[in-house]
């Protein structure tokens, strides 16, 4: 195994040990020194991966917008018809809502702590919540065929996913993603009426 490859593994690693803490506990409340200690490296490694906590904040929300594409890109890929495709992102949604570990979107909570003091985590999580945007664009208008019809809808799933996001993390409940299924449904059935 090469060098490149060891940090490679070190760094995945840490970022990791990283992405755990910050989302159970919250980004401010830990330190670079607990993560050392979870990711067990000393802190001269940890700090040759990332000099800086403002690094690994952005490593670690990279992380999650590629977990976070990768889940509903395949929830989606599993649907046959345009209209299941887009329901299917609120079937995905219900299943990551009832996950033990479930506490929100990262990005929210990152922006939420840290939005209004850091421009990098704020940029990063308006970039994650346009791509998210940008995607179920694309698949409503393979669902409606006037495109501002098609943008209007995109706009009103990403909302109603958005907002099954906060409400889940807040109840401790996956019936948002139910409740949001249902008013998607009935969303995507009037536009595709028009």
């Amino acid at each position: 195994m090469s060098a490149n490859t060891i940090e490679a593994d070190t760094k995945a690693h840490i970022v990791d040990v990283a992405d755990a803490l910050f989302y159970a506990r919250g980004i401010q409340s830990v330190g670079m020194d607990e993560i050392r200690t979870g990711a067990g490296v000393s802190l001269k490694k940890l700090y040759a991966a990332f000099p800086g906590k403002d690094q690994l904040i952005a490593a670690v929300l990279a992380g999650r917008h590629e977990i976070w594409e990768h889940g509903i890109e395949q929830a989606v890929d599993a649907a046959v018809s345009p209209r299941d495709k887009l329901l299917a992102m609120y079937d995905f949604l219900e299943s990551w809502f009832g996950d033990d570990t479930f506490r929100g979107c990262g990005f929210i909570n990152a922006f939420g702590e840290l939005g209004a003091t850091s421009p990098a985590v704020a940029s990063i999580a308006r970039r994650h919540k346009e791509s998210f945007q940008a995607f179920v664009a694309a698949l409503t208008t393979r669902a409606v065929a006037d495109p501002a019809a098609a943008d209007e809808l995109a706009a009103q799933l990403a909302l109603l996913a958005e907002g099954a996001q906060t409400t889940a993390a807040i109840a401790g409940d996956t019936a948002p993603a139910r409740h949001a299924r249902r008013a998607a449904a009935t969303l995507i059935d009037a536009a595709t009426r028009r």
